[in-house]
């Protein structure tokens, strides 16, 4: 498992279905083994607010998410649900 549970994360692609925008932060909830062999693994992840209520929880492969690192810094935006 790349990704510890309950780590947090950054999306390094946009989910635009739920709102979500790469370099989003999200926190990872569950892990899924790859559904066939040398398939790709993939994380459940919930997504905050900034008063911390959550705005979605989504399954992404792994390759949809990136480690924080110690050079970034946190910033808002507004949250748009889709329309769907």
């Amino acid at each position: 498992m790349k990704f510890p549970l309950f780590s947090r994360v950054a999306l390094a692609a946009d989910v635009p279905r739920d709102g979500i925008r790469r370099g989003d932060l999200a926190t990872v909830v569950e892990h899924h083994p790859a559904p066939v062999l040398g398939g790709e693994p993939g994380y459940s992840l919930e997504v905050f607010n900034a008063l911390g209520k959550t705005v979605a929880v989504l399954t992404v492969p792994e390759s949809h998410l990136e480690a924080l690192r110690d050079d970034e810094v946190l910033s808002v935006r507004a949250w748009r649900p889709s329309a769907a």
